[in-house]
């Protein structure tokens, strides 16, 4: 046995003749145990990781390329860098608002909800524009002025920037009706209506070529129904919750419904405006 020096931690050892002969031979590096061959071997040395907030410690190989000298010890620090050198490289983005100026994230459009509101806001006479032209869009569609209920999210701006409605409507060059069931009106097939929601229902009715009539009497007390098709009776109770003495004849109307045992559909201003719900009301009758 001879002696020989370990090419890893410089021990001497011993080692058979004909062993250290064929290592030189060879051209062979020379160990004392395979632990020694193993650290000789391993090209991973302790690196620090490059995300500044982490500050850990790993065993990496040194980077080869000299362009990139990073080391990370996790793929959650190496995508934080990777994700702030990228967001660096983007153009950055500021708020809407030119008198501001702010810096903010690429997603937002505005810093704040006062610059969203500078930037959108505009003046009462631009406003008092916005409705008019609503109003006329509604006309132009409908043939008619809208109804109050018909007004959903413009009622509260009608009235501050006009102080009523009847205003906004004069505004937009239309006559308003005085009270909701107190103008006359002609059906398209000729038949005359207490209201204009009454001749929504008529002109309903005629469009789809359904045989009705109207004003029928029931021989009692006076009382009339709206409309009549077949057996079925109709009534649009228009005031309903608006006038004690009318709630009193609805009730009177409908203790002789009963009585009679008659087949009465009755419709009330929240089933024609804001929507019209006339083919939900008679759709198991017409089949629709």
């Amino acid at each position: 046995m001879e002696k020989v020096i370990c090419n890893q931690c410089g021990k001497g050892y011993l080692k058979p003749p004909n062993k250290i002969n064929e290592a030189v031979k060879f051209g062979w590096k020379q160990y004392c145990s395979s632990k020694c061959q193993s650290k000789e071997k391993n090209l991973k040395v302790l690196l620090k990781c490059s995300n500044p907030n982490c500050q850990k410690t790993c065993l990496r190989k040194r980077p080869e390329k000299s362009g990139f000298n990073k080391t990370f010890c996790s793929n959650s620090c190496a995508a934080k860098i990777s994700n702030k050198i990228r967001d660096l490289n983007k153009p950055k983005n500021y708020c809407t608002n030119t008198k501001c100026g702010k810096e903010i994230l690429r997603k937002n459009k505005y810093c704040s909800v006062k610059c969203q509101w500078i930037v959108n806001s505009v003046t009462d006479e631009e406003y008092r524009e916005v409705i008019i032209n609503k109003i006329k869009g509604f006309y132009k569609t409908n043939g008619r002025i809208p109804f109050k209920q018909e007004m959903w999210g413009i009622y509260n701006a009608v009235r501050k920037m006009f102080g009523t409605r009847n205003s906004a409507i004069i505004a937009s060059g239309f006559k308003p009706n005085p009270v909701k069931f107190a103008n006359k009106y002609i059906a398209k097939d000729g038949h005359k209506c207490d209201s204009m929601a009454e001749k929504i229902i008529d002109d309903w009715l005629f469009m789809r070529k359904v045989k009705h009539k109207t004003k029928i009497p029931y021989n009692y007390h006076r009382m009339t129904a709206d409309f009549k098709i077949g057996d079925i009776y109709i009534e649009f109770f228009g005031l309903c919750g608006e006038i004690k003495s009318y709630d009193r004849l609805i009730k009177k109307k409908e203790e002789f419904y009963k009585e009679k045992n008659l087949k009465v559909i009755k419709i009330y201003p929240n089933d024609l405006f804001p929507k019209n719900k006339l083919n939900k009301i008679f759709g198991n009758i017409l089949n629709i």
